[in-house]
């Protein structure tokens, strides 16, 4: 399994955790983080940390080279029946080619979003899969009409039902406001550093007319905190008392919020998923935006949660190159108006009704099983087998 972002690093875990539990015995590398070395695979390289969104720069391009370079030669002294490409199709079609050309089965999971853009990349993802796990509803259908084998498995965010009670247990102590925002800024450097600006200079300009407020901001990692105090210093914008920041804990924050400021993307989901009303952002230089992305893009909706609704049921400011005014008006408005806030609770339910009743780790695992010729072992029988390894492990008395 290779996975080169954070993202990919948790939906490739929870698949992982599923076939080590029916397949104990099972080897599966990685490519990967934490996450997928919890979750029981051996991480030959860890990638993830330095993830880029859109087009990567020389050195970033230099460095997935050597990564592919080293994966070549690994797999050239190892055994693989299956590949698993984890979501980043730019840093993974490299890695699907060296694979098959091995003669190497193929099975994507998340597909490649060239229902938005780069359609015409579908000649490669052809050449390149031999099957693909869609993690949207409309998506099967959409790359089974062209060719395609796609099979609609659910999102790894929807997995579990949100443990309401050991959140609320979790935030019990944090400070409180009549209004609480949560800033949402990213996972990859160049995001954040684009993004983060405008979620604090909307916050600050909320803050001053609802001194009431509080915030907390939710990042990956805790290392990050200190490159958004030093993004903040260097645009000059005040990181005010009532502003916390905590890390990993993106679930209890949005939890805790009564609205999220956020820069796109699958976070957008996982607020979606507690039916958090948000406004959604994205830095997208002028430029490139004007000469390229405008073209590029296909669908009539940037972020995730319109895309799914088919309209605007989230106010997306994409692409964004005015400040945080935008932002701050659109957070206010739905603070101010009750109607407005209540409506985008009851539309985002809507979009998350979308999920019910299908589990990704289950249905990943059913695929991913098949193409590597694995017997068929069902869940539920994985399930009690591993209850009764864990009960032999805490009672070893003999018989």
């Amino acid at each position: 399994m290779t996975a080169f972002e954070p993202s990919g690093d948790d939906h490739a875990s929870i698949v992982i955790k599923e076939l080590k539990a029916r397949y104990p015995d099972l080897t599966i590398f990685g490519w990967g983080g934490d996450k997928m070395k919890a979750a029981g695979a051996e991480i030959i390289e860890r990638t993830g940390d330095a993830a880029v969104m859109g087009m990567p720069g020389l050195e970033k391009i230099k460095e997935h080279r050597k990564i592919n370079a080293r994966i070549e030669e690994w797999v050239d002294k190892n055994p693989v029946t299956v590949h698993v490409p984890v979501d980043s199709p730019a840093a993974n079609f490299p890695v699907c080619a060296i694979m098959k050309a091995r003669g190497i089965k193929v099975v994507h999971m998340v597909a490649p979003q060239l229902w938005a853009w780069g359609s015409w990349r579908i000649r490669k993802l052809k050449r390149l899969t031999d099957h693909v796990m869609c993690v949207l509803p409309f998506e099967e259908e959409w790359f089974g009409s062209r060719g395609v084998r796609a099979t609609f498995i659910g999102h790894p965010l929807f997995e579990k039902s949100v443990d309401v009670e050991g959140l609320d247990t979790q935030i019990r102590d944090w400070q409180t406001g009549k209004q609480q925002i949560a800033l949402l800024p990213g996972s990859r450097p160049s995001e954040i550093k684009k993004n983060f600006p405008l979620l604090l200079g909307a916050y600050n300009k909320i803050k001053s007319e609802h001194a009431d407020m509080c915030g907390m901001v939710a990042v990956t990692r805790p290392e990050i905190e200190t490159e958004l105090r030093k993004i903040a210093s260097e645009h000059n914008l005040d990181w005010p008392e009532s502003l916390g920041i905590t890390h990993a804990n993106t679930d209890a924050v949005v939890r805790w919020c009564s609205l999220a400021l956020v820069v796109s993307g699958t976070v957008t989901l996982q607020i979606a998923r507690q039916h958090r009303p948000m406004v959604i952002v994205y830095k997208i230089g002028r430029v490139g935006w004007t000469l390229l992305g405008r073209w590029l893009i296909k669908t009539s909706f940037i972020t995730l949660p319109n895309i799914l609704a088919g309209r605007e049921i989230v106010p997306e400011l994409v692409p964004n190159f005015v400040g945080s005014e935008p932002m701050a008006e659109r957070a206010t408005e739905l603070l101010e108006d009750r109607t407005k806030y209540d409506q985008q609770v009851r539309d985002l339910k809507m979009v998350t009704d979308q999920f019910a009743g299908l589990n990704a780790a289950k249905g990943a695992a059913d695929i991913i099983a098949r193409y590597a010729g694995l017997p068929p072992v069902d869940a539920s029988d994985a399930q009690r087998e591993e209850s009764d390894r864990d009960a032999a492990v805490a009672s070893p008395i003999g018989d």
